[in-house]
């Protein structure tokens, strides 16, 4: 097989911790042409020599498949025997292109149960060729709950589609959400629906008690983006205007009356006289009651991740914000602030908790490349600042976008995970027309790995003492970081996308078939033809001469005097009563 590496580079012995220490745009550029010559040999040696279990065969399991342009739908009937909605699913088809099976033969592994919830458009489209070459290969994703997000299905379904998509996520806390598309009214006469849908996001954060949405940069060890370390960003998941109720109205008075839940006087927040014949009168609210989680979320993850962390409101103008700021501070007062003081996590905000004014805000996101910080929120700020860190750091593809809410008995975290970007509609329509593309699919995949890893999680704290669990716990996390890699070794390699590598940069298909090809690799150096040893002192057999000098029944009774739990162990510290007792205890050394 041919080297695909970048000739500029130092090459370790260990492929899988190779960092390209020389890698720049313009190494990039001017290599983009012979890399991908290069690729192609690559695949051309593997095919003929069947060096990867690829094969010209197309009738084989391993098999390079062309594969028609066009997409479909298959969509099913509205309602299955029972009466009960059977949603329709949006399928595309793969392009013609290379498409690399695993030569994998081992058994796959049952994934933990998870909430898939598909899309439509280009985005859609990737990620049945990352699942059909990455995922499917290793696992067996039959526990996952499927559930279609299309316009088309939604309407078809008048939502219940969405509905079952939330209570599901309620009951399982583990979802991967593809981008979807919230309909225009042009849109609504393209598509031929009954109505504009509304966004699922408002849904999906209500059934899941939302408490934030964390917003996070994508890294790629040796290949700069926009910052130059990891940003943080937490957005109050509620309130602000998103749930906003409003109206056109002329001159008149309008009153924003409080009626208490329990029974109280009623009151006038707020009363204005409307002088103008045309206004618009907005009303909305921020729920406070989980910014308390949020702010433990927030301060958590920024110790993890070692950065320092700032609050974001507009308190001096917008006076309501002030609870926001107080509650985040008497939080981290409380509860963090030393642990942040003996890392050094505030030496550069002087020791303290800084509030930014949202102004300030903007302007440091645009100064601080350096990275190293992370920010929380109020719903509509948060939405405008990250859209601004996603194009300091190249783009929305190069950050991360999970819901974070709670059950409701406030036991268990439930997760979603998603791509920060749309459905990529401009692609979409190449794809269709029969021209190739070049999908990068990063933010997609760091939503899938996220929700994997979290629903093993979930099933590893469900089952604390069972073997299996761990065992798939370690193996999820171990698949998904090497997936990382492999992922993140293939734009090293410079065989990345167009949008990394120039006009010469591989096309979506055959992307995902190059990381797909080096994922195989990685797994198969790691892999063992049997498990190891289970390694175990031996009992150093006594002679029965020996025991037969001392008094069985005396140390029965004394084993007995310190095994409180009475199921024939004693624990270390009963242990320790013992020795202590009788001593034979090892003494400090002087």
């Amino acid at each position: 097989p041919v080297d695909c590496r970048l000739p500029t580079t130092k090459r370790r012995k260990d492929p899988k911790r190779w960092v390209n220490r020389n890698y720049t745009a313009t190494t990039q550029s001017t290599m983009a042409t012979s890399l991908r010559i290069l690729s192609s040999r690559c695949l051309t040696a593997a095919t003929s020599k069947k060096a990867f279990g690829i094969t010209a065969s197309l009738n084989g399991a391993r098999q390079l498949s062309s594969l028609s342009t066009t997409s479909s739908y298959i969509t099913s009937s509205k309602s299955n025997h029972n009466g009960q909605y059977q949603p329709s699913i949006l399928r595309a088809t793969q392009s013609t292109s290379v498409r690399y099976q695993s030569t994998s033969d081992k058994p796959k592994i049952k994934a933990p149960p998870m909430v898939y919830i598909q899309g439509e458009e280009m985005t859609h489209y990737a990620t049945q060729l990352l699942l059909n070459q990455w995922i499917e290969p290793y696992f067996d994703i039959s526990s996952w709950e499927t559930f279609d997000l299309s316009c088309k299905a939604r309407d078809d379904s008048d939502d219940a589609t969405l509905i079952d998509a939330v209570e599901a996520g309620k009951r399982i806390g583990a979802i991967f959400k593809e981008p979807t598309i919230t309909p225009s009214a042009i849109q609504v006469q393209e598509m031929g629906l009954k109505k504009a849908w509304g966004s699922p996001n408002g849904a999906m954060r209500r059934g899941w008690n939302g408490i934030t949405i964390s917003r996070d940069t994508i890294h790629i060890e040796g290949i700069e983006l926009g910052y130059k370390n990891q940003v943080l960003f937490e957005r109050h998941a509620v309130g602000g205007e998103y749930g906003a109720g409003w109206n056109e109205v002329g001159e008149g008075t309008l009153l924003t009356t409080y009626i208490p839940k329990d029974g109280g006087a009623p009151f006038v927040v707020d009363k204005r006289d409307l002088t103008d014949k045309h206004n618009v009168c907005v009303v909305y609210h921020n729920p406070y009651d989980n910014v308390r989680e949020l702010a433990h979320l927030f301060f958590k993850r920024c110790l993890e991740h070692k950065v320092t962390p700032y609050i974001v409101t507009k308190k001096t103008v917008f006076k309501w914000q002030e609870g926001f700021w107080a509650t985040m501070k008497r939080v981290f007062d409380d509860t963090y602030k030393d642990e942040f003081l003996k890392a050094g996590l505030l030496d550069r905000s002087g020791g303290e908790l800084t509030h930014l004014i949202s102004d300030a805000a903007t302007m440091q996101l645009i100064r601080w490349t350096d990275g190293g910080f992370g920010m929380a929120a109020h719903n509509y700020d948060g939405d405008m600042l990250t859209d601004q860190i996603a194009q300091v750091h190249r783009s929305p593809g190069f950050i991360t976008s999970n819901l974070v809410g709670v059950s409701d008995d406030g036991t268990t975290l439930i997760k979603e995970f998603e791509a920060s970007h749309g459905t990529v509609t401009d692609l979409w329509n190449d794809h269709l027309a029969g021209k190739e593309t070049s999908l990068n699919p990063l933010g997609l995949v760091e939503a899938l790995l996220g929700a994997m890893c979290h629903a093993a999680q979930l099933e590893y704290d469900a089952k604390p003492n069972d073997v299996e669990a761990k065992r798939m716990y370690e193996y999820v996390n171990n698949f998904t970081n090497t997936l990382r890699m492999a992922l993140h070794n293939t734009f090293r390699y410079g065989q990345g996308t167009r949008d990394m590598c120039g006009p010469t940069g591989f096309t979506t298909e055959d992307f995902i078939a190059k990381v797909a090809w080096r994922l195989d690799r990685y797994l198969e150096q790691q892999s063992e033809e049997s498990d190891p040893p289970e390694l175990k002192e031996e009992d150093l057999a006594l002679p029965a001469n020996k025991l037969a000098d001392f008094d069985q029944k005396a140390i029965m009774k004394l084993f007995e005097k310190y095994d409180k739990s009475g199921e024939g162990k004693i624990d270390f510290k009963n242990f320790s009563k013992m020795l202590v007792k009788m001593g034979v205890a090892p003494k400090k050394s002087s």
